[in-house]
């Protein structure tokens, strides 16, 4: 793992200078395309709308290598970068995802959980993060090295990883850079367990507060996360804006297509498969029983599309067990779909199924593009879960059933049922219902707001943020037009 010396040498960029008037922003972004992971679309997404909106953009994460090791790359990703964004890719790697087993230790390579149990105590030594905490200096060293480069009016940091925090609180430290803190996920809050993942008198408790205080706004993906914020810091809910995942519509068909008569039915999920075994298990055992008691799919399809694992278990995991057992069943594995194909891939499916781990405060980006299809949507998470919230005025949602095979084995045949009846109308009625999560939508009005946070043009701390249009009424009504 590269430690920081050196760091900027290695890099060998061209010097960036500032394009005439518009002013710099850093986005320390670990994740940006080409990675291919489901928090690079949102990350493209801000980097794009922040050129949109003015701003000189250099976007600081690792190298392609990196993720290699992980999920792997998808290069269409990058294609939809805006040209104008300035990409620092970062020679830092996780060392427990080497597969080589010539660069191993000898105590890696005997005692596998000894080496994690070492290296996870180093890294919680140099910052709260037992995975990443020890890349610390070198994000400090990059960001400040960016800055004396380019000296930028704005720093927006995407988490996790968390110790991009310390990365950010440096730049200010140093440089009072202004920015923003973009938790997605939060950080105090446990959305996989609907608790406290740490209470305020620890370290990462520390960390949080301090940053969050001096932050000029706070984001995050869904209401109940950022309500568990205002609640924690009252004094700081003032900061905090919800700034959903969205959809992109070039993911998304011009029309939602009706069944063909004279074909099975096809369902779908498209997603990373990380998520618990019983989870999968229950699905595939409601999909099993639907099957052979609904004559309405009889020889469907269950075609599932995405990562099953990550570095050396991709591919070859509990879950990769679980679907190869069943394809008797119509169950197909397909492997991972470039973000350009996606559009295909709901182009041939008849209803979608949305596994997802965790309950109120986890929402899933991939519920919005789910919805943005037009296609019916088969819930496979706890009841009580914010994606639920997200579905409720769905028309082609079959309910939140929890994991009970039983009870998804009828939501696999309701589902079955409104592929099969649905109208034109009730699948344009469902597309319009998600119209309202495009990821344009979602990020454009938080732009705007710290963009005029920043250039002191009236900037309001006090309310949610508004639409381009609406802004420009507030400002009006309030004499700063």
């Amino acid at each position: 793992m590269n430690n920081g010396r050196n760091l900027w040498d290695s890099l060998k960029l061209p010097r960036a200078r500032r394009s005439g008037s518009r002013p710099h922003m850093i986005y320390l972004a670990i994740g940006f395309p080409p990675a291919a992971k489901s928090c690079a679309y949102r990350m493209r997404e801000t980097a794009n709308q922040f050129a949109a909106a003015g701003w000189d953009v250099t976007a600081v994460t690792i190298i392609d290598e990196a993720w290699e090791r992980e999920y792997g790359l998808d290069h269409t990703l990058a294609a939809g970068v805006d040209s104008r964004v300035r990409v620092v890719k970062l020679p830092l790697v996780r060392d427990d995802l080497e597969t080589d087993i010539r660069a191993f230790s000898e105590t890696r390579a005997l005692a596998h959980k000894d080496y994690l149990a070492q290296l996870r105590k180093r890294n919680l030594k140099v910052f709260p993060e037992p995975v990443f905490g020890g890349w610390r200096p070198a994000l400090e060293k990059a960001l400040v090295q960016i800055h004396r480069d380019k000296p930028a009016d704005l720093l927006v940091t995407t988490c996790a990883p968390y110790v991009n925090l310390a990365a950010t609180w440096k730049l200010w430290e140093t440089h009072q850079v202004p920015y923003v803190v973009d938790f997605r996920d939060g950080w105090s809050v446990d959305v996989i367990n609907n608790g406290e993942a740490f209470p305020k008198e620890s370290v990462s408790g520390q960390w949080e507060i301090k940053l969050l205080t001096n932050a000029i706004a706070i984001w995050n993906v869904n209401e109940p996360i950022s309500r568990w914020y205002r609640e924690r810091y009252p004094e700081l809910a003032h900061k905090m804006r919800v700034v959903r995942n969205g959809y992109d519509a070039s993911s998304i068909p011009a029309q939602a297509r009706p069944v063909a008569p004279d074909r099975p039915l096809t369902f779908g999920y498209l997603g990373a498969l990380n998520l618990p075994v019983p989870l999968l298990d229950a699905v595939l055992q409601g999909w099993r029983t639907a099957r052979a008691e609904d004559p309405a799919l009889k020889d469907a399809r269950f075609e599932v599309r995405g990562h099953i694992g990550a570095a050396w278990a991709r591919g070859d995991n509990a879950h990769a067990e679980l679907l190869k057992a069943a394809a008797a069943d119509g169950v197909v594995v397909g492997g991972s779909v470039p973000k350009a194909e996606v559009i295909d891939l709901y182009a041939r499916w008849d209803a979608v199924v949305l596994m997802v781990t965790g309950g109120r405060y986890m929402t899933s980006g991939k519920v919005y593009e789910y919805m943005a299809t037009g296609l019916p949507v088969v819930s496979a998470h706890e009841a009580d879960h914010d994606a639920s919230t997200v579905l409720s005025t769905y028309p082609l949602w079959t309910g939140a059933v929890g994991l009970d095979p039983a009870e998804l084995a009828g939501a696999f045949r309701r589902a079955a049922t409104f592929a099969l009846n649905a109208t034109e109308a009730d699948r344009e009625k469902a597309r319009a219902e998600a119209k309202q999560y495009a990821r344009e939508a979602q990020l454009i009005p938080a732009v705007q707001e710290v963009t005029e946070l920043v250039h002191g043009t009236g900037g309001r701390t006090g309310t949610p943020p508004v639409s381009p249009a609406g802004a420009a009424r507030v400002l009006a009504r309030e004499g700063r037009s």
